[in-house]
């Protein structure tokens, strides 16, 4: 007569004698691991971004502006009506959206990378003066920033766009006032932290210049935070350049933009709903892409959140 197995035995022999659910679950917690530790996904996605944008010219031969009104609202290929020569179809008058897709992530990309980088130099240098230096410059530069928070930028955005029409530069401008103010506080807060330690007290003892001291030995410490801050702020421009364009203050018109895109199939969404939902899920995809990226990145750079995980 055979004993009963405990449910320790039980795990041993499993362990022994590993059975196919068994793998196929440390399989997945290893691939589940993987994605939490390393942003694979994030950086697929913004690599096509990077790769359609770079090679647009090369992946497709339609023209993205010139429409074809004998090809009008041909949908895309996995339909019955579909075909391969107008992969995600086309728009009311003809234009292919792929073609339209990846020439407005070219327009996207640059608009964003110029905005962004202006307002991270901006932003850190207005951050960096007021915790360094205090007082009424301190207090000027905050209250400057309260200010702003307080504008609805939307509103301003419609205004300078009927004074000065829509244009390329005058939607990075739009973005630059918009994004400006995103990481003054946070590297504010950092610089009162550093300017007290010994190496910065040692600087000035030195007789080291005030512009020495905030570009050797201030910026490198708070270079961290602004990357993090910027990573997060790429998918807020991008999302608020596509609803500029939406609401016709952003990229002029026929220009591929993929706000323009959502706005030229709103009013076709029964009938040929891939001419807004195609560029409103590359939208959602590359903002979301941007936001994971930058969560991965605060936990890596934070010294805090490295412990913790």
């Amino acid at each position: 007569m055979t004993e009963p197995t405990t449910g320790f035995q039980e795990q041993e022999a499993n362990e022994a004698f590993p059975t196919v659910a068994n793998r196929d679950r440390k399989f997945l917690e290893g691939i589940w691991y993987l994605l939490r530790r390393w942003p694979f996904v994030p950086i697929i996605v913004l690599s096509l971004l990077v790769f359609g944008a770079l090679f647009a010219p090369l992946l497709t031969d339609y023209d993205p502006i010139h429409p074809d009104l004998l090809e009008w609202n041909t949908p895309p290929f996995w339909t019955a009506e579909g075909s391969m020569e107008h992969p995600l179809g086309t728009d009311n008058i003809g234009r292919d959206v792929f073609s339209r897709l990846v020439y407005g992530a070219r327009i996207s990309l640059m608009v964003v990378t110029v905005a962004t980088l202006s307002s991270m130099v901006l932003g850190a240098a207005a951050g960096m003066v007021a915790g360094y230096f205090g007082g009424h410059i301190d207090e000027i530069i905050m209250r400057a920033v309260d200010i702003w928070y307080a504008v609805p930028f939307i509103m301003v955005a419609l205004v300078l766009v009927v004074v000065f029409g829509k244009s390329t530069n005058m939607m990075i401008i739009l973005l630059l006032l918009l994004a400006w103010t995103g990481g003054v506080r946070n590297v504010r807060a950092e610089v009162l932290t550093i300017k007290e330690f010994d190496y910065v007290a040692a600087a000035k003892i030195a007789g080291a210049p005030t512009s020495r001291i905030l570009i050797r030995h201030i910026l490198p410490g708070v270079f961290n935070t602004i990357l993090v801050i910027v990573t997060l702020r790429v998918g807020s421009l991008i999302l608020a350049e596509s609803t500029l364009s939406f609401l016709g203050a952003g990229i002029p018109a026929p220009q591929p933009a993929w706000g323009v895109m959502v706005a030229d199939g709103r009013d076709f969404l029964r009938q040929a709903w891939w001419i807004s939902t195609i560029p409103g899920l590359a939208i959602f995809f590359v903002v979301m892409s941007f936001n994971f990226l930058g969560d991965w990145l605060r936990d890596r750079l934070d010294p805090m959140l490295r412990q913790i995980n």
